[in-house]
């Protein structure tokens, strides 16, 4: 994702993710497809700790058609987690200690950006 919102979101949140002590590793990390059909992209790849996080960025300029959290589906993240654990593979991680997280960035009418991370998403 190169301009506009979603692209602005994403590197709120990697911004975000660092000061709260993330080290990102990867942004829009895609999929190679492989046998499963495995297909997809994660927004942001960091390091927490001893975990390898994937984060899918949800951004809205109002949450007038809801907050971003509720546009990540049970189907969405049976995806990341299976993505997450591709990255691990191809970059020689222990998939055991992969998790996934979402960050939703919601813009007031005029003001700062509100950030909220949600950890460990199921």
């Amino acid at each position: 994702m190169s301009g506009g919102l979603g692209a602005h979101g994403e590197r709120l949140a990697a911004a975000h993710l660092t000061e709260l002590g993330y080290r990102v590793l990867d942004r829009n990390w895609r999929a190679v497809p492989a046998r499963d059909g495995l297909r997809g992209e994660v927004d942001v790849v960091a390091e927490q700790g001893e975990w390898v996080v994937a984060v899918e960025v949800k951004t809205r300029s109002s949450v007038r058609y809801g907050h971003p959290f509720e546009s990540i589906t049970r189907a969405k993240t049976v995806r990341l987690h299976r993505l997450a654990a591709a990255w691990a593979r191809a970059h020689h991680r222990d998939p055991a200690m992969i998790r996934v997280d979402a960050v939703a960035i919601t813009f007031a009418q005029g003001g700062a950006p509100e950030i909220e991370v949600l950890q460990q998403i199921q």
